[in-house]
């Protein structure tokens, strides 16, 4: 089972960037959709956005369309987001994990068709 490794969090004014990274251990990586989800205290986590296997298709939470943008890299195993023009609103915990299914796209992001969850890295915004 791959395992992943979230990084790139940190504190950050509001309308600032960062970028996410989302490294994976195995090479099955590369037959997975992948996804991006957050948790705000009190909240429950949820979808940010996907990234098929082949970097042909991704899928935005209305919430962030338009200003974060998800890559990947197959030949590092690692995913990126790359989050633009920053709100308070987007101050969670950033979690990365594989699709359940091999060469398939989740144009939802459904928690639950998921796996194989990172630990997460703190994103906070400043008003």
């Amino acid at each position: 089972q791959v395992q992943l490794v979230e990084s790139g969090g940190g504190l950050v004014q509001a309308g600032g960037s960062l970028r996410l990274s989302c490294a994976a251990s195995g090479r099955t990586f590369n037959n997975y959709a992948m996804g991006w989800f957050r948790q705000a205290p009190g909240k429950e986590r949820e979808f940010v956005g996907t990234i098929n296997w082949s970097s042909d298709s991704t899928y935005y939470a209305d919430s962030v369309k338009g200003r974060f943008t998800i890559s990947r890299d197959n030949a590092k195993f690692t995913m990126y987001l790359q989050m633009n023009n920053l709100k308070p609103e987007d101050t969670a915990v950033y979690y990365c994990a594989t699709g359940r299914t091999p060469f398939s796209d989740y144009p939802r992001g459904r928690v639950t068709d998921f796996r194989s969850w990172g630990q997460g890295t703190q994103v906070t915004v400043s008003s």
